[in-house]
């Protein structure tokens, strides 16, 4: 069945964990090779690999002198920018042993979050995958704070899964797969070998990490497989510190554990919306505006609006929430914060009188949103 699950598969993204190849006391040279080998034999197979890698902090701290996990920010950044360059050294050597080259993409939030940029960084990519060379993608932790202390690779992984359109998500952990529960606490823990969709029981059986190297735990990876699905791609958590795991993925054998697709997936720019793209405010929205959204899939009308807050342009990203502040959609909204402070609550015919001009009608066209209830997956 595994072996059917993939004979589609031309593009892969695979993303590799600290945890995979480094250890509290740094990089661990022998498994970037060990991976690296693994990925050249997927390639004379003619697949397509994009590589999102993490390890950079790791693989710089012991320049520094830091045991452990760096405390501070700045720590956290110098750090990253020694590792970087010794990680994309080490693959580089090991793929050109293959006749094989190798890119690195330092990708920010922002650079995603942006829409040309976003296109910039797909077309890069994609270039780069046309002319035969792997692209290694890590986020650019030595400038961005928020990426440090909030962000982690396996939702980058999801977002550039989206990016690339690719076909599969592997996901090398230091664990098996998804298990009913945390296998150090029950080592009778049985593994899932398949699940047909992260639903909320599925997320909170994924626990968070004690890991002196990584920052994701199985919850990240639990929430990178559902914003993979939304794209209608499957996700397989596998270890990646089994021996020639990738090559055995693909030659059919069952291991680790596959996450299917969703059936009803969203557009690449919704799913963009939904989860590249950062909100800069919110609209808060009365019942009928709401019901209009959910159920008749309408678009967002200014007689809709009764509250507004934070600091957007036309063209960002908003949150709409009800009158108790709970996000049930988001979208890319027509005009700006001042724009909407006067025509909230009008109507349509209302808006050029009250402004001297009309973009739209709509402030938030359906085309531009999405819906965010947790049990939503809304196709376009």
């Amino acid at each position: 069945m595994r072996k059917a699950l993939l004979a589609h598969v031309k593009r892969v993204v695979i993303k590799v964990g600290s945890g995979v190849i480094s250890n509290p006391a740094g990089l661990e040279i022998g498994r970037v090779s060990a991976i690296s080998n693994d990925i050249c034999r997927l390639l004379d197979r003619g697949l397509e690999v994009v590589l999102v890698s993490s390890g950079a902090i790791s693989a710089g701290k012991g320049q520094l002198g830091i045991t452990g996990r760096p405390q501070t920010i700045p720590q956290k950044q110098a750090a990253a920018a020694i590792g970087q360059t010794h990680i994309i050294l080490r693959y580089k050597e090991t793929f050109q042993a293959h006749d094989e080259n190798v890119a690195q993409v330092l990708l920010t939030r922002d650079d995603l979050s942006n829409r040309r940029r976003y296109l910039n960084a797909r077309n890069t990519v994609l270039t780069l995958l046309e002319y035969g060379i792997t692209p290694i993608v890590n986020e650019n932790d030595t400038v961005v704070v928020d990426e440090i202390r909030f962000g982690d690779n396996d939702n980058l992984s999801a977002l550039v899964t989206s990016l690339v359109e690719a076909d599969i998500l592997i996901i090398l952990s230091d664990v098996d797969g998804f298990y009913e529960e945390d296998p150090s606490l029950n080592p009778q823990a049985q593994l899932i070998p398949v699940v047909e969709r992260v639903t909320p029981e599925i997320e909170s059986m994924g626990g968070d990490t004690n890991s002196l190297v990584g920052t994701g735990g199985m919850s990240t990876k639990l929430k990178a497989a559902k914003r993979a699905a939304l794209s209608g791609v499957g996700t397989l958590i596998v270890n990646g510190r089994s021996e020639n795991i990738l090559t055995r993925i693909f030659d059919g054998e069952d291991v680790g554990t596959y996450f299917l697709p969703s059936q009803s997936k969203l557009t690449a720019k919704k799913h963009w919306i939904a989860f590249s793209k950062k909100p800069r405010g919110k609209l808060v929205v009365d019942e009928g505006a709401q019901m209009a959204v959910i159920k008749r899939g309408k678009s967002l009308l200014p007689s809709g609006i009764c509250g507004v807050d934070g600091g957007f342009e036309r063209g960002d990203a908003v949150r709409l929430c009800d009158r108790d502040g709970e996000e049930f959609a988001r979208g890319v909204i027509s005009y700006s914060l001042a724009e909407i402070l006067q025509i909230m609550g009008k109507q349509c015919s209302e808006i050029e009188k009250i402004l001297g001009y009309k973009y739209r009608d709509e402030v938030v066209c359906r085309d531009n949103l999405v819906l965010t209830l947790e049990d939503e997956e809304e196709s376009d």
